[in-house]
């Protein structure tokens, strides 16, 4: 494939940052890469899996690349973008992988230049897994990736982001920022505070001791603890800054639990029935949308060969 941006800089090289440099490298997207990351040791498995061509502790080594992407907590967008913003060259475009998209937008805005462009992104994908070895250069095939561009956004920078996104795979949907957080709100957050939520409250039962809880965990629960085994700080964050969203669908999901409370407290096998039936819809639904499975379904390769060894390499220091 004809590379489509010249330079792509990423600064956070977790699992989402690793997985776009694996899948760039891998289908050609950009002919160079460099990559930012504020821990040595990452930055060192970095070099080690060939991930980039330039890697640094220094936010600032993706100043000259042509297409930023940040892939760090969504507390942390403002200071990141505090440092990457004022060395956006002309025409840059700056995005992101977060999950909340208003209050990254609002964080992001007022350090980027006149002379480059914003264009936020959600790839709604990924492992409870963390760190540049996690990476999968095919996590985003098949999956969706969420674009919410400002109001005033330039239209070209859109069409290359978008781009970009199917480059790696993804299936591609524009909506504002503010429709976004209240769709993920219910289709992520919500589910993401109730396995945390459930689990915890699996932990602190004085009848059942946790050996017990880990020896008998039945499907329903090994899967609510694979979900709250995500980054804590990051799901931390995301809480913070989609707080409206979230506790709007926290207030229908208590509504609906009450009701649902009330069934079994009455023995209302009607109603749970008629429940149990819509909902097991949705998850027919959603098999055939192709999006049940964690790890798209196609063939994963070595981890630590995410394309051909780069000759030139450079590795600079804050």
């Amino acid at each position: 494939m004809t590379a489509l941006i010249d330079s792509i800089g990423i600064v956070g090289a977790g699992h989402i940052g690793s997985s776009i440099a694996r899948a760039v490298r891998q289908r050609g997207l950009a002919r160079s890469i460099a990559i930012a990351d504020a821990s040595d040791t990452v930055c060192e498995r970095v070099a080690a899996l060939d991930l980039a061509d330039a890697v640094s502790t220094d936010a600032a080594i993706v100043g000259d690349c042509d297409a930023v992407i940040l892939c760090v907590p969504v507390g942390s967008m403002g200071a990141v973008g505090e440092i990457v913003g004022p060395r956006l060259k002309p025409g840059a475009i700056l995005t992101d992988v977060g999950s909340v998209k208003a209050a990254v937008i609002a964080a992001l805005a007022p350090h980027v230049p006149a002379h480059a462009h914003l264009v936020p992104a959600h790839p709604v994908a990924g492992l409870e897994h963390s760190g540049p070895d996690s990476g999968l250069a095919e996590l985003f095939v098949n999956r969706w990736c969420i674009i919410t561009p400002p109001p005033d956004a330039d239209k070209a920078a859109v069409a290359k982001i978008e781009a970009l996104w199917r480059g790696m795979g993804s299936n591609v949907e524009v909506m504002t920022p503010e429709h976004h957080d209240r769709v993920l709100a219910i289709t992520s957050h919500v589910p993401h505070l109730i396995a945390y939520n459930i689990v915890g409250t699996a932990s602190d039962l004085e009848k059942v001791t946790e050996k017990e809880v880990i020896k008998f965990s039945a499907g329903g629960f090994r899967d609510f603890t694979r979900i709250a085994a995500s980054d804590p700080v990051m799901w931390r964050d995301i809480f913070l800054n989609n707080r409206e969203a979230v506790l709007e669908m926290l207030g229908r999901f208590n509504e609906d639990l009450a009701a649902l409370q009330r069934a079994i407290r009455w023995g209302d096998g009607e109603a749970l029935l008629k429940l149990f039936t819509r909902t097991r819809a949705i998850r027919r639904g959603v098999i055939e949308a192709g999006q049940a499975n964690a790890v798209p379904p196609v063939a994963i390769g070595p981890q630590a060969d995410p394309g051909k060894p780069v000759a030139a390499r450079r590795r600079a220091k804050a």
